[in-house]
Protein backbone atom coordinates (compact mmCIF):
# COMPACT_ATOMS: atom_id res chain seq x y z
CA UNK A 1 0.00 0.00 0.00
CA UNK A 2 1.48 3.47 -0.91
CA UNK A 3 2.19 5.84 2.06
CA UNK A 4 0.56 8.86 2.02
CA UNK A 5 3.22 11.87 2.79
CA UNK A 6 2.14 15.36 4.51
CA UNK A 7 2.70 16.72 1.62
CA UNK A 8 0.33 14.16 -0.16
CA UNK A 9 -2.36 15.54 2.28
CA UNK A 10 -1.95 19.58 1.65
CA UNK A 11 -2.23 18.98 -2.03
CA UNK A 12 -5.34 16.88 -1.70
CA UNK A 13 -6.67 18.86 0.93
CA UNK A 14 -4.99 22.54 1.15
CA UNK A 15 -6.12 25.73 2.05
CA UNK A 16 -8.33 26.93 3.38
CA UNK A 17 -9.74 23.60 4.84
CA UNK A 18 -5.80 22.53 6.15
CA UNK A 19 -3.18 25.07 6.36
CA UNK A 20 0.05 24.29 7.75
CA UNK A 21 1.80 26.14 10.59
CA UNK A 22 5.06 24.32 10.87
CA UNK A 23 6.65 20.85 9.90
CA UNK A 24 10.40 20.11 11.47
CA UNK A 25 10.14 16.66 9.98
CA UNK A 26 9.61 18.27 6.12
CA UNK A 27 6.44 17.41 4.29
CA UNK A 28 7.87 13.93 3.19
CA UNK A 29 6.52 12.80 6.71
CA UNK A 30 4.34 9.82 6.65
CA UNK A 31 0.35 10.32 7.12
CA UNK A 32 -1.13 6.94 8.40
CA UNK A 33 -4.51 8.09 9.85
CA UNK A 34 -6.60 11.18 11.08
CA UNK A 35 -7.44 10.31 15.18
CA UNK A 36 -10.08 12.58 17.12
CA UNK A 37 -7.96 13.15 20.47
CA UNK A 38 -10.36 11.26 23.57
CA UNK A 39 -9.43 13.59 27.04
CA UNK A 40 -10.73 10.55 28.40
CA UNK A 41 -8.41 7.76 27.01
CA UNK A 42 -4.49 7.46 26.65
CA UNK A 43 -3.07 8.66 23.93
CA UNK A 44 -2.66 5.66 21.76
CA UNK A 45 0.79 4.68 20.08
CA UNK A 46 0.12 5.08 16.57
CA UNK A 47 3.04 6.14 14.21
CA UNK A 48 2.36 8.37 11.19
CA UNK A 49 -0.91 9.59 12.98
CA UNK A 50 -2.32 12.91 12.46
CA UNK A 51 -4.14 13.73 15.96
CA UNK A 52 -7.33 16.43 15.96
CA UNK A 53 -6.58 18.36 19.15
CA UNK A 54 -10.71 18.42 20.10
CA UNK A 55 -11.27 19.89 23.27
CA UNK A 56 -7.98 21.09 23.18
CA UNK A 57 -7.65 25.01 23.18
CA UNK A 58 -4.83 25.78 20.61
CA UNK A 59 -2.93 28.06 23.27
CA UNK A 60 -2.82 25.29 25.64
CA UNK A 61 -2.20 22.70 23.28
CA UNK A 62 1.51 22.35 23.97
CA UNK A 63 1.08 19.43 26.29
CA UNK A 64 -0.80 17.44 23.68
CA UNK A 65 2.14 18.13 21.21
CA UNK A 66 4.79 16.60 23.04
CA UNK A 67 2.64 13.87 23.84
CA UNK A 68 1.99 13.03 20.09
CA UNK A 69 6.10 13.21 19.54
CA UNK A 70 6.18 10.84 22.35
CA UNK A 71 3.23 8.43 20.66
CA UNK A 72 5.65 8.50 17.08
CA UNK A 73 2.44 10.90 15.86
CA UNK A 74 3.37 12.65 12.82
CA UNK A 75 1.19 16.03 13.51
CA UNK A 76 -1.37 17.96 15.74
CA UNK A 77 -4.37 19.64 14.22
CA UNK A 78 -5.60 22.21 16.31
CA UNK A 79 -8.47 24.62 15.77
CA UNK A 80 -7.57 28.42 15.19
CA UNK A 81 -4.03 30.06 14.21
CA UNK A 82 -3.02 30.74 17.66
CA UNK A 83 -1.47 27.38 18.21
CA UNK A 84 2.10 26.35 20.23
CA UNK A 85 4.36 26.34 17.00
CA UNK A 86 7.18 26.88 18.93
CA UNK A 87 6.49 23.81 20.87
CA UNK A 88 5.60 21.48 17.75
CA UNK A 89 9.07 22.35 16.49
CA UNK A 90 10.92 21.76 19.16
CA UNK A 91 9.37 18.23 20.00
CA UNK A 92 9.53 17.72 15.97
CA UNK A 93 6.03 17.48 15.19
CA UNK A 94 3.92 19.02 12.22
CA UNK A 95 1.48 21.65 13.86
CA UNK A 96 -1.49 22.29 11.57
CA UNK A 97 -4.82 24.15 11.66
CA UNK A 98 -8.50 24.67 10.89
CA UNK A 99 -10.86 27.58 10.70
CA UNK A 100 -12.14 28.02 14.35
CA UNK A 101 -15.64 27.10 13.17
CA UNK A 102 -14.74 23.82 11.58
CA UNK A 103 -16.68 20.76 12.71
CA UNK A 104 -14.46 18.35 14.11
CA UNK A 105 -16.47 15.11 12.72
CA UNK A 106 -16.68 16.98 9.23
CA UNK A 107 -12.65 17.68 9.66
CA UNK A 108 -12.15 13.49 10.48
CA UNK A 109 -14.11 12.79 7.63
CA UNK A 110 -12.19 15.37 5.27
CA UNK A 111 -9.08 13.77 6.57
CA UNK A 112 -10.00 10.42 6.22
CA UNK A 113 -11.30 10.40 3.14
CA UNK A 114 -8.01 12.60 1.50
CA UNK A 115 -5.69 9.81 3.20
CA UNK A 116 -8.10 6.91 1.75
CA UNK A 117 -7.88 7.67 -1.56
CA UNK A 118 -5.88 6.14 -4.02
CA UNK A 119 -4.49 7.09 -7.14
CA UNK A 120 -6.50 5.06 -10.01
CA UNK A 121 -5.88 5.11 -14.04
CA UNK A 122 -9.03 6.72 -14.20
CA UNK A 123 -8.32 9.01 -11.30
CA UNK A 124 -11.41 7.95 -9.14
CA UNK A 125 -10.39 4.11 -8.02
CA UNK A 126 -13.67 2.48 -7.69
CA UNK A 127 -16.05 4.51 -6.42
CA UNK A 128 -17.77 4.67 -9.45
CA UNK A 129 -18.91 1.44 -8.51
CA UNK A 130 -19.37 2.09 -4.61
CA UNK A 131 -21.90 5.38 -6.14
CA UNK A 132 -23.91 2.84 -8.38
CA UNK A 133 -24.53 0.24 -4.95
CA UNK A 134 -25.05 3.08 -2.76
CA UNK A 135 -28.30 4.36 -5.17
CA UNK A 136 -29.28 0.65 -5.33
CA UNK A 137 -29.32 0.71 -1.44
CA UNK A 138 -30.27 4.20 -0.89
CA UNK A 139 -33.24 3.28 -3.02
CA UNK A 140 -34.51 0.17 -1.07
CA UNK A 141 -34.47 2.13 2.30
CA UNK A 142 -36.19 4.61 0.52
CA UNK A 143 -38.67 2.88 -1.74
CA UNK A 144 -38.25 4.83 -5.11
CA UNK A 145 -35.87 5.00 -7.60
CA UNK A 146 -32.78 7.04 -6.45
CA UNK A 147 -30.06 9.50 -8.88
CA UNK A 148 -26.93 10.60 -7.47
CA UNK A 149 -25.68 13.96 -8.88
CA UNK A 150 -22.80 16.56 -8.93
CA UNK A 151 -23.08 20.21 -8.31
CA UNK A 152 -23.09 20.78 -12.91
CA UNK A 153 -26.66 18.44 -12.44
CA UNK A 154 -24.46 15.74 -14.02
CA UNK A 155 -25.74 11.95 -13.32
CA UNK A 156 -23.09 10.12 -11.28
CA UNK A 157 -24.84 6.85 -10.46
CA UNK A 158 -28.69 5.37 -10.29
CA UNK A 159 -30.12 3.00 -9.08
CA UNK A 160 -31.82 -0.39 -11.00
CA UNK A 161 -33.72 -1.39 -8.10
CA UNK A 162 -36.98 -3.97 -9.85
CA UNK A 163 -39.97 -2.57 -9.93
CA UNK A 164 -39.76 0.86 -8.91
CA UNK A 165 -41.67 3.83 -10.41
CA UNK A 166 -39.60 6.04 -12.96
CA UNK A 167 -41.12 8.91 -15.42
CA UNK A 168 -39.77 10.24 -18.50
CA UNK A 169 -37.41 13.11 -16.89
CA UNK A 170 -35.77 10.23 -14.88
CA UNK A 171 -35.25 8.42 -18.33
CA UNK A 172 -33.69 11.29 -20.47
CA UNK A 173 -31.64 12.00 -17.66
CA UNK A 174 -29.97 8.16 -17.69
CA UNK A 175 -29.71 8.17 -21.25
CA UNK A 176 -27.60 11.17 -21.45
CA UNK A 177 -25.78 11.65 -18.19
CA UNK A 178 -27.32 14.92 -17.54
CA UNK A 179 -30.50 16.21 -16.14
CA UNK A 180 -33.02 17.64 -18.60
CA UNK A 181 -33.35 20.97 -19.63
CA UNK A 182 -37.17 21.46 -17.64
CA UNK A 183 -39.00 24.71 -16.52
CA UNK A 184 -39.02 25.12 -13.08
CA UNK A 185 -35.74 22.83 -12.59
CA UNK A 186 -33.65 25.91 -11.54
CA UNK A 187 -35.93 26.99 -9.01
CA UNK A 188 -35.81 23.19 -7.45
CA UNK A 189 -32.12 22.66 -7.57
CA UNK A 190 -32.30 26.31 -5.34
CA UNK A 191 -34.39 24.88 -2.87
CA UNK A 192 -32.67 21.65 -2.44
CA UNK A 193 -29.11 23.32 -2.07
CA UNK A 194 -30.16 25.88 0.19
CA UNK A 195 -31.90 23.61 2.22
CA UNK A 196 -30.85 22.08 5.61
CA UNK A 197 -32.11 18.51 4.94
CA UNK A 198 -34.13 16.66 2.81
CA UNK A 199 -37.13 18.39 1.00
CA UNK A 200 -40.33 17.27 -0.65
CA UNK A 201 -40.56 18.96 -3.98
CA UNK A 202 -43.81 18.92 -5.98
CA UNK A 203 -44.02 17.49 -9.10
CA UNK A 204 -43.09 19.02 -12.79
CA UNK A 205 -45.01 19.14 -16.19
CA UNK A 206 -45.20 15.31 -16.95
CA UNK A 207 -42.97 13.55 -13.91
CA UNK A 208 -43.54 12.53 -10.49
CA UNK A 209 -42.95 14.60 -7.30
CA UNK A 210 -39.17 13.82 -5.93
CA UNK A 211 -37.50 13.70 -2.55
CA UNK A 212 -33.84 15.31 -2.43
CA UNK A 213 -31.20 16.43 -0.89
CA UNK A 214 -27.94 18.12 -0.94
CA UNK A 215 -24.70 16.13 -0.24
CA UNK A 216 -22.25 18.47 1.33
CA UNK A 217 -19.01 18.24 3.69
CA UNK A 218 -17.29 21.22 5.21
CA UNK A 219 -20.15 23.49 4.39
CA UNK A 220 -18.93 22.33 0.72
CA UNK A 221 -21.86 21.39 -1.73
CA UNK A 222 -20.32 18.39 -3.83
CA UNK A 223 -23.69 17.19 -4.89
CA UNK A 224 -27.59 15.63 -4.42
CA UNK A 225 -29.54 12.97 -4.26
CA UNK A 226 -32.70 12.48 -5.79
CA UNK A 227 -35.93 10.30 -5.28
CA UNK A 228 -38.67 9.74 -7.55
CA UNK A 229 -42.12 10.04 -4.86
CA UNK A 230 -44.94 7.90 -6.29
CA UNK A 231 -46.57 8.13 -3.04
CA UNK A 232 -45.38 4.88 -1.49
CA UNK A 233 -41.84 5.55 0.05
CA UNK A 234 -41.00 4.17 2.87
CA UNK A 235 -42.26 6.23 6.25
CA UNK A 236 -38.58 6.93 7.24
CA UNK A 237 -37.56 8.30 3.70
CA UNK A 238 -36.08 11.17 4.81
CA UNK A 239 -33.78 10.00 7.42
CA UNK A 240 -33.31 7.21 5.22
CA UNK A 241 -32.20 10.08 2.70
CA UNK A 242 -30.40 11.78 4.98
CA UNK A 243 -28.04 8.85 5.89
CA UNK A 244 -27.46 8.37 2.26
CA UNK A 245 -26.25 11.67 1.38
CA UNK A 246 -23.47 11.70 4.40
CA UNK A 247 -21.94 8.51 2.34
CA UNK A 248 -22.42 9.88 -0.45
CA UNK A 249 -20.42 13.01 1.01
CA UNK A 250 -17.56 10.64 2.13
CA UNK A 251 -17.41 8.58 -1.54
CA UNK A 252 -17.56 11.93 -3.51
CA UNK A 253 -14.74 13.36 -1.46
CA UNK A 254 -12.99 10.26 -1.55
CA UNK A 255 -12.99 10.24 -5.45
CA UNK A 256 -12.22 13.86 -5.69
CA UNK A 257 -9.06 13.15 -3.13
CA UNK A 258 -7.94 10.11 -5.24
CA UNK A 259 -7.88 12.35 -8.70
CA UNK A 260 -6.12 15.30 -7.14
CA UNK A 261 -3.38 12.52 -5.37
CA UNK A 262 -3.20 11.09 -8.96
CA UNK A 263 -2.54 14.92 -10.78
CA UNK A 264 -0.36 15.42 -8.01
CA UNK A 265 1.70 12.61 -8.54
CA UNK A 266 1.84 12.94 -12.40
CA UNK A 267 2.87 16.29 -11.84
CA UNK A 268 5.39 15.72 -9.56
CA UNK A 269 6.58 12.72 -11.94
CA UNK A 270 6.32 15.00 -15.27
CA UNK A 271 8.46 17.54 -13.60
CA UNK A 272 11.33 15.00 -13.31
CA UNK A 273 10.65 13.59 -16.85
CA UNK A 274 10.92 16.93 -18.13
CA UNK A 275 14.31 17.71 -16.25
CA UNK A 276 15.78 14.41 -17.28
CA UNK A 277 15.91 13.53 -13.90
CA UNK A 278 13.08 10.57 -13.87
CA UNK A 279 13.04 6.82 -14.50
CA UNK A 280 11.95 6.29 -17.80
CA UNK A 281 10.74 2.57 -17.56
CA UNK A 282 8.95 3.58 -14.43
CA UNK A 283 7.79 6.91 -15.95
CA UNK A 284 6.36 5.32 -18.98
CA UNK A 285 4.44 2.52 -17.23
CA UNK A 286 2.80 5.35 -14.40
CA UNK A 287 1.72 7.44 -17.93
CA UNK A 288 0.83 4.85 -20.27
CA UNK A 289 3.12 6.96 -22.54
CA UNK A 290 5.91 5.83 -24.94
CA UNK A 291 6.46 8.47 -28.04
CA UNK A 292 5.47 11.66 -26.79
CA UNK A 293 5.80 15.78 -27.48
CA UNK A 294 6.15 18.14 -24.90
CA UNK A 295 3.47 21.57 -25.60
CA UNK A 296 4.66 24.73 -23.44
CA UNK A 297 1.63 27.23 -22.95
CA UNK A 298 2.32 30.92 -21.54
CA UNK A 299 0.61 33.87 -21.15
CA UNK A 300 1.48 37.05 -22.83
CA UNK A 301 0.50 40.57 -22.24
CA UNK A 302 2.89 41.86 -24.46
CA UNK A 303 2.21 41.47 -28.38
CA UNK A 304 4.58 43.55 -29.27
CA UNK A 305 7.84 42.06 -31.25
CA UNK A 306 10.18 44.48 -32.83
CA UNK A 307 12.33 43.10 -35.87
CA UNK A 308 15.90 44.96 -36.70
CA UNK A 309 15.61 47.89 -39.56
CA UNK A 310 15.75 46.63 -42.72
CA UNK A 311 15.50 43.22 -41.83
CA UNK A 312 12.53 41.20 -43.79
CA UNK A 313 11.75 38.58 -40.99
CA UNK A 314 10.87 38.36 -37.60
CA UNK A 315 14.05 39.32 -35.23
CA UNK A 316 15.30 36.83 -32.79
CA UNK A 317 15.22 36.93 -29.24
CA UNK A 318 18.02 37.42 -27.22
CA UNK A 319 16.96 36.55 -24.01
CA UNK A 320 14.20 33.91 -22.60
CA UNK A 321 10.55 34.69 -23.89
CA UNK A 322 9.36 36.35 -20.64
CA UNK A 323 5.92 38.18 -20.89
CA UNK A 324 4.62 41.32 -19.15
CA UNK A 325 1.62 42.48 -18.27
CA UNK A 326 -0.96 41.86 -15.45
CA UNK A 327 0.63 42.29 -11.52
CA UNK A 328 2.42 39.55 -10.00
CA UNK A 329 -0.75 38.09 -8.02
CA UNK A 330 -2.79 38.06 -11.72
CA UNK A 331 -0.74 36.82 -13.61
CA UNK A 332 -0.31 33.89 -11.01
CA UNK A 333 -4.02 33.34 -10.81
CA UNK A 334 -4.67 33.66 -14.68
CA UNK A 335 -1.62 31.11 -15.58
CA UNK A 336 -3.62 28.66 -13.27
CA UNK A 337 -6.46 29.26 -14.79
CA UNK A 338 -4.44 28.04 -18.23
CA UNK A 339 -3.32 25.12 -16.57
CA UNK A 340 -6.94 24.21 -15.48
CA UNK A 341 -8.09 25.12 -19.16
CA UNK A 342 -4.90 22.77 -21.11
CA UNK A 343 -5.47 20.40 -18.64
CA UNK A 344 -9.21 19.91 -19.43
CA UNK A 345 -8.65 20.32 -23.00
CA UNK A 346 -6.33 17.44 -23.29
CA UNK A 347 -8.05 15.03 -21.05
CA UNK A 348 -11.11 15.78 -23.52
CA UNK A 349 -9.42 14.18 -26.19
CA UNK A 350 -6.66 11.61 -24.49
CA UNK A 351 -7.78 10.71 -21.16
CA UNK A 352 -5.87 10.67 -18.33
CA UNK A 353 -3.40 13.53 -18.93
CA UNK A 354 0.23 14.70 -17.51
CA UNK A 355 -0.08 18.83 -17.41
CA UNK A 356 2.32 20.76 -15.02
CA UNK A 357 3.00 24.55 -14.12
CA UNK A 358 6.89 25.57 -14.05
CA UNK A 359 7.89 29.12 -13.39
CA UNK A 360 5.12 30.22 -15.20
CA UNK A 361 4.85 28.21 -17.92
CA UNK A 362 2.24 24.97 -18.31
CA UNK A 363 3.46 22.11 -20.29
CA UNK A 364 1.51 19.45 -21.23
CA UNK A 365 2.94 15.50 -22.79
CA UNK A 366 0.83 15.05 -25.56
CA UNK A 367 0.73 11.03 -27.06
CA UNK A 368 2.43 10.86 -30.48
CA UNK A 369 1.95 7.20 -31.34
CA UNK A 370 1.09 7.09 -35.20
CA UNK A 371 1.71 11.29 -35.07
CA UNK A 372 2.84 12.09 -38.69
CA UNK A 373 3.98 15.61 -39.10
CA UNK A 374 1.75 16.76 -35.62
CA UNK A 375 -1.01 18.40 -37.51
CA UNK A 376 -2.88 17.26 -34.68
CA UNK A 377 -1.19 18.20 -32.44
CA UNK A 378 -0.74 21.86 -33.60
CA UNK A 379 -4.54 21.97 -33.99
CA UNK A 380 -5.09 21.30 -30.66
CA UNK A 381 -2.53 24.02 -29.70
CA UNK A 382 -4.26 26.37 -31.97
CA UNK A 383 -8.04 25.45 -30.25
CA UNK A 384 -6.56 25.77 -26.86
CA UNK A 385 -4.88 29.21 -27.32
CA UNK A 386 -8.30 30.39 -28.99
CA UNK A 387 -10.10 28.82 -25.90
CA UNK A 388 -7.72 30.65 -23.69
CA UNK A 389 -7.56 33.95 -25.00
CA UNK A 390 -11.65 34.32 -24.80
CA UNK A 391 -11.85 32.91 -21.77
CA UNK A 392 -8.75 34.55 -19.60
CA UNK A 393 -9.32 37.72 -21.59
CA UNK A 394 -4.77 37.31 -22.33
CA UNK A 395 -3.33 36.75 -25.70
CA UNK A 396 -1.63 33.07 -25.08
CA UNK A 397 1.25 31.45 -27.13
CA UNK A 398 1.83 27.55 -27.83
CA UNK A 399 4.94 25.88 -28.77
CA UNK A 400 6.05 22.15 -29.62
CA UNK A 401 8.54 20.30 -29.47
CA UNK A 402 9.79 17.99 -31.47
CA UNK A 403 8.33 14.40 -31.61
CA UNK A 404 10.54 12.15 -29.46
CA UNK A 405 10.22 8.06 -29.56
CA UNK A 406 10.81 7.80 -25.56
CA UNK A 407 10.07 9.62 -22.00
CA UNK A 408 13.82 9.47 -21.51
CA UNK A 409 14.28 11.85 -24.16
CA UNK A 410 11.30 14.24 -23.46
CA UNK A 411 13.29 16.97 -21.66
CA UNK A 412 14.85 17.37 -25.41
CA UNK A 413 11.13 18.15 -26.48
CA UNK A 414 10.65 20.16 -23.91
CA UNK A 415 13.60 22.26 -24.56
CA UNK A 416 12.44 22.81 -28.60
CA UNK A 417 9.27 23.91 -26.66
CA UNK A 418 10.81 26.60 -24.69
CA UNK A 419 12.54 27.44 -28.04
CA UNK A 420 9.53 27.79 -29.70
CA UNK A 421 8.19 30.21 -26.98
CA UNK A 422 11.01 32.58 -27.58
CA UNK A 423 11.17 33.09 -31.25
CA UNK A 424 7.32 32.96 -31.83
CA UNK A 425 5.60 36.85 -32.21
CA UNK A 426 2.20 37.79 -32.49
CA UNK A 427 1.82 36.92 -36.26
CA UNK A 428 2.07 33.19 -35.62
CA UNK A 429 1.18 32.70 -31.41
CA UNK A 430 1.58 28.83 -32.06
CA UNK A 431 3.92 26.49 -33.88
CA UNK A 432 5.95 23.38 -34.06
CA UNK A 433 9.80 23.28 -33.76
CA UNK A 434 9.64 22.03 -37.07
CA UNK A 435 7.85 25.12 -38.59
CA UNK A 436 9.90 27.60 -37.03
CA UNK A 437 13.49 25.91 -37.26
CA UNK A 438 15.34 28.58 -39.07
CA UNK A 439 14.40 30.91 -36.43
CA UNK A 440 15.47 28.62 -33.71
CA UNK A 441 18.84 27.60 -35.45
CA UNK A 442 19.11 31.77 -35.88
CA UNK A 443 18.60 32.24 -31.89
CA UNK A 444 20.69 29.11 -30.80
CA UNK A 445 23.44 30.81 -33.10
CA UNK A 446 23.46 34.30 -31.72
CA UNK A 447 23.64 32.94 -28.63
CA UNK A 448 27.07 31.05 -29.00
CA UNK A 449 27.97 34.10 -31.36
CA UNK A 450 27.61 36.48 -28.43
CA UNK A 451 29.43 34.44 -26.15
CA UNK A 452 32.48 34.35 -28.16
CA UNK A 453 34.93 37.26 -28.92
CA UNK A 454 36.35 35.98 -32.04
CA UNK A 455 33.16 35.07 -33.54
CA UNK A 456 31.27 38.43 -32.53
CA UNK A 457 34.09 41.13 -33.50
CA UNK A 458 34.32 42.23 -37.07
CA UNK A 459 33.53 44.96 -39.45
CA UNK A 460 29.35 44.99 -39.11
CA UNK A 461 30.52 46.12 -35.43
CA UNK A 462 32.38 49.59 -37.01
CA UNK A 463 29.12 50.02 -39.70
CA UNK A 464 26.38 49.59 -36.40
CA UNK A 465 28.71 52.18 -34.60
CA UNK A 466 29.21 54.39 -37.23
CA UNK A 467 25.17 54.20 -38.14
CA UNK A 468 24.37 55.57 -34.23
CA UNK A 469 26.97 57.92 -34.23
CA UNK A 470 25.93 59.45 -37.33
CA UNK A 471 22.09 58.96 -38.12
CA UNK A 472 23.31 56.46 -41.67
CA UNK A 473 21.33 53.43 -42.47
CA UNK A 474 24.68 51.66 -43.66
CA UNK A 475 23.62 48.18 -41.94
CA UNK A 476 20.25 48.20 -42.91
CA UNK A 477 21.35 48.79 -46.25
CA UNK A 478 24.91 45.93 -46.41
CA UNK A 479 22.19 43.12 -45.08
CA UNK A 480 19.34 43.85 -47.83
CA UNK A 481 22.00 44.16 -50.32
CA UNK A 482 23.67 40.82 -49.09
CA UNK A 483 20.26 39.21 -48.58
CA UNK A 484 19.23 40.04 -52.43
CA UNK A 485 22.06 38.46 -53.56
CA UNK A 486 24.31 41.87 -53.91
CA UNK A 487 21.85 43.04 -56.29
CA UNK A 488 21.46 47.15 -55.97
CA UNK A 489 17.93 47.07 -57.43
CA UNK A 490 16.55 43.90 -55.16
CA UNK A 491 17.97 45.89 -51.96
CA UNK A 492 16.78 49.06 -52.88
CA UNK A 493 13.29 47.20 -53.52
CA UNK A 494 13.63 45.74 -50.09
CA UNK A 495 14.44 49.20 -48.77
CA UNK A 496 12.18 51.04 -50.20
CA UNK A 497 14.73 53.49 -51.55
CA UNK A 498 16.10 54.79 -55.42
CA UNK A 499 18.74 52.59 -56.71
CA UNK A 500 21.28 55.55 -56.78
CA UNK A 501 20.67 55.60 -53.20
CA UNK A 502 21.38 52.11 -52.24
CA UNK A 503 25.26 52.70 -54.53
CA UNK A 504 25.53 55.55 -52.50
CA UNK A 505 25.63 54.14 -49.01
CA UNK A 506 27.31 50.95 -50.47
CA UNK A 507 30.57 53.15 -51.60
CA UNK A 508 30.68 55.10 -48.02
CA UNK A 509 30.87 51.68 -46.49
CA UNK A 510 33.73 51.13 -48.30
CA UNK A 511 35.54 54.53 -48.54
CA UNK A 512 34.87 55.66 -45.00
CA UNK A 513 34.92 52.18 -43.08
CA UNK A 514 37.43 49.93 -45.32
CA UNK A 515 35.02 47.01 -45.73
CA UNK A 516 35.64 45.25 -48.61
CA UNK A 517 32.52 44.07 -49.78
CA UNK A 518 34.48 42.21 -53.20
CA UNK A 519 35.81 39.64 -50.81
CA UNK A 520 33.42 36.73 -50.86
CA UNK A 521 34.31 35.90 -46.97
CA UNK A 522 34.13 38.96 -45.98
CA UNK A 523 30.60 39.57 -46.98
CA UNK A 524 29.17 35.99 -45.69
CA UNK A 525 30.67 37.31 -42.20
CA UNK A 526 29.32 40.48 -42.56
CA UNK A 527 25.75 38.79 -43.61
CA UNK A 528 25.81 36.17 -40.33
CA UNK A 529 26.95 38.92 -37.78
CA UNK A 530 24.06 41.23 -39.13
CA UNK A 531 21.36 38.92 -39.50
CA UNK A 532 21.89 37.26 -36.02
CA UNK A 533 23.76 39.64 -33.84
CA UNK A 534 22.44 43.31 -34.73
CA UNK A 535 18.76 42.92 -33.35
Amino acid sequence: MDVRTLGDLLDVVGEPSLRLRTAPAGLTAPVTEALLHDAHAPLPRTPGALLLAVGVPPRTAGPLVRAAAEAGMTGVVVRGEDGPVAEAEAAGVALLCVDEDAAWHQVHLLLASALAARPAAGGGGDTRGELFALADAVAAAVGGATAIEDPGQRILAYSTVPGQATDEDRRQGILGLKVPEIPDNAEQYRTVLSAPGPVRLPALTGALPRLAVAVRAGGETLGSLWVVDDGRLAPDAEEALARGASTAALLLLRARAARELARHQDGALLRRVLDGTADPAAAAHRLGLQAVRVAAFVLDSDSTLSAPSGASSPSVPSAPYAPSGPSAPDDEQITLRLLDLVRLQCEARYGRHACVLVDGVVYALLPASGERGGERHVRLAEDIVRRAGRALRVPVRAGLGEVVPSLAEAAASRQDADLVLRVLGPEQPVASARQVRARITLLRLAEVMRGRRELAAGAWEEVVAYDVGHGTEYAATLLAWLEAGCDVGGAAQRLAVHPNTCRYRLRQVRRQLGVDLDDADERLALWVQLRVLNS
